[in-house]
């Protein structure tokens, strides 16, 4: 099965192709990134599917959503590595890639045979990024993670929980930003070393590390350096002179407000004709109000302040959708769908859906007969051997 392009504009990466080797999260976001800005990115997993495939809940089209929402614009192969032919094959489609990412266990690769020395023979100026919880190198380089876990160690997790209550319990935050944060800059990373290849035509190993990344991603680290106390210690100490925070109101709903600049402060005390008028006299009033009524009165002030949404909120959302937010597509078992779109906007070579999440093996003709030129016999011989799934 071949992709079919809905555009022919030309895109940031479309003269690159990316071997994607990832599972889950952390790596699926990242392929996809690049997959967006035009890179052929085909994704390789064995003929029985990748673990991401696999859920008790939340399946559409055999599938898990997560799935649906990492994998867009991607093509799929399956080739069993653990057989020498399909192995082999691999390496032929390594060899006629740019960039290879897979965020296996540290030393997985080497074991397989295709540590970065033997990926430099097959292809001397491939970019090769190694997406890990630990990095390749160091004491916990063998200990397994995952998104909570990244989060945990670099006090996002403690932090988070501080902001409800220093003395009560760590809270995670929602939905694997551990995964998403470091995929988006192993996405950046990857542009940067292709860039940097432009200019001499040497390739690279980039080591991501998920602890690393979310700690760069943690301003409370850089306060502890400087001063050895936390944002909740420093809060405490000097309590912000701001008004809000997220209040309820009369309907049982939620919103955020947030006025910190003495300019906007002072705003609030005039709205309210109150000079001693301050968070608490907000959560007063705001009780008594229903949510539309106090996001209606702080926008016509033109002050800070958010409906506390859920998914179902955000997809209804006015400004959301005017600004192509989401797109309907159509998924060959799942049907149609609104997908999420690409994040930012560009305007000379705006990223588009291409194509929805793949099916198992579905271009495993493409990549065997018309990429990598083979027969269709010795296709067949593939298939009835098991090295690749039957589609």
């Amino acid at each position: 099965m071949i992709m079919i392009y809905l555009t022919e504009k030309g895109m940031p990466l479309d003269d690159i192709r990316v071997v994607d080797m990832t599972h889950v999260w952390y790596g699926p976001w990242c392929t996809m990134m690049l997959g967006y800005m035009g890179a052929e990115v085909i994704r390789v997993e064995p003929p029985w599917g990748a673990i991401d495939r696999l859920s008790r809940s939340g399946v559409y089209g055999g599938v898990p959503y997560t799935f649906h929402h990492l994998n867009l614009n991607k093509k799929d192969i399956t080739i069993n590595t653990k057989d020498p032919e399909g192995l082999e094959l691999l390496k032929e489609l390594i060899a006629k890639s740019d960039v290879l990412v897979q965020n296996m266990s540290a030393g997985a690769m080497e074991r397989m045979g295709l540590g970065y020395d033997v990926l430099k023979e097959i292809k001397p100026d491939i970019i090769y990024a190694a997406l890990s919880g630990f990095g390749q190198t160091g004491p916990y380089k063998d200990r397994k993670s995952y998104a909570m876990i990244a989060e945990a160690m670099s006090s996002h997790t403690r932090l988070t929980g501080d902001g409800v209550d220093p003395e009560g319990p760590p809270i995670e935050m929602a939905m694997a930003y551990g995964d998403i944060g470091p995929g988006t800059m192993a996405a950046f990373g990857i542009v940067s070393a292709l860039r940097y290849r432009d200019q001499t035509g040497e390739g690279q190993m980039l080591d991501l590390s998920q602890i690393e990344i979310m700690t760069a991603f943690n301003p409370g680290v850089t306060l502890w350096q400087l001063g050895q106390t936390t944002p909740a210690e420093m809060r405490k100490q000097n309590p912000g002179g701001g008004i809000g925070g997220l209040l309820k109101t009369s309907d049982g709903e939620y919103v955020r407000i947030g006025v910190y600049s003495p300019k906007a402060v002072d705003q609030v005390r005039a709205m309210f004709d109150d000079d001693e008028f301050d968070t608490e006299k907000l959560t007063a009033w705001v009780s008594e109000h229903t949510q539309k009524e106090v996001v209606d009165r702080f926008v016509e002030a033109r002050l800070p302040v958010a409906p506390i949404y859920y998914p179902k909120d955000t997809c209804a959302d006015p400004h959301l959708n005017a600004r192509g937010m989401f797109q309907e597509i159509e998924h060959p078992k799942a049907g149609k769908y609104k997908a999420i779109t690409f994040p930012f906007k560009m305007s000379k070579t705006q990223p588009e859906i291409q194509s929805p999440a793949p099916l198992l093996g579905q271009d495993n003709k493409y990549v065997i007969c018309d990429l990598l030129g083979k027969s269709e016999e010795f296709y067949d011989g593939l298939k009835k051997k098991g090295v690749v799934a039957w589609t």
